[in-house]
């Protein structure tokens, strides 16, 4: 699935681009989801739905907070989401180098221009694919890069993930998230299966992340000290790695 935003504070602008895509988009697995008309108001929105958005087309010459003004705000708390500048000067095209863009599309955008980069996002999406979760909650659909999220914790039918910016609710059960993201997250509990990479402290009852102290039953102790204790020391669960 393929989450596009379109940020551009000229409606016809919006309109056009929106238009060339729906021409080369997949049906079903591909699709625009939101359009912002300020970098204020897409900035502000991308803080609070973190890893909703896989794609984002922003438009330089913005009014009030530019293309690349905005970049520098999503990137201060998002290094996932893909950029790219649609603008209709090459001036800029060095400046998204410091942003991590994956590309600049000069105005208007042509069919070929966006079947080439469309093509781009694609493979890498399918690279990354294998690096993320994806889970569904009342408020919409959320991904996370594995590297981001801390640990998880189970409530009743519940499971919450916990990343450094707040955690996210979603109906499951923690055996089945342990299946699916072996070998490289730990069970230490009944209820906690946490990411090795981010543990501070490690003794025989507990494992320290980001503060937080985990309790780590007898069940697990033994398993999940061994395996904690090599990802402290750079072992097999480094996500460089991985």
């Amino acid at each position: 699935m393929l989450r596009i935003a379109i940020c551009d504070d000229e409606i016809d602008a919006r309109d056009a681009l929106r238009i060339q895509l729906e021409k080369l988009l997949i049906e079903d697995s591909e699709e625009i989801v939101y359009e912002f008309s300020s970098g204020t108001n897409a900035a502000s929105w991308f803080f609070k739905h973190p890893g909703e958005i896989d794609l984002l087309f922003l438009d330089v010459e913005m009014k009030g907070l530019n293309g690349m003004e905005t970049a520098e705000k999503i990137r201060t708390f998002d290094n996932q989401l893909l950029i790219v500048f649609v603008t209709g000067y090459s001036d800029y095209v060095f400046d998204g180098y410091r942003v991590g863009a994956l590309d600049y599309l000069m105005k208007p955008a042509t069919e070929e221009s966006l079947r080439q980069l469309l093509g781009r996002v694609r493979a890498k999406a399918a690279r990354e694919e294998a690096r993320t979760y994806t889970i569904k909650t009342i408020d919409g659909t959320w991904r996370f890069h594995l590297s981001d999220i801390l640990y998880f914790y189970s409530d009743k039918r519940k499971v919450n993930l916990v990343t450094s910016r707040g955690q996210y609710t979603f109906y499951a059960r923690l055996d089945e998230t342990e299946a699916q993201l072996s070998p490289h997250f730990v069970r230490i509990h009944q209820r906690y299966l946490i990411n090795p990479a981010h543990v501070d402290y490690l003794n025989s009852e507990s494992v320290t992340i980001h503060g937080q102290k985990l309790p780590c039953s007898r069940k697990y102790r033994e398993s999940a000290s061994r395996k904690v204790a090599r990802a402290m020391m750079g072992g097999d669960f480094t996500w460089q790695s991985y």
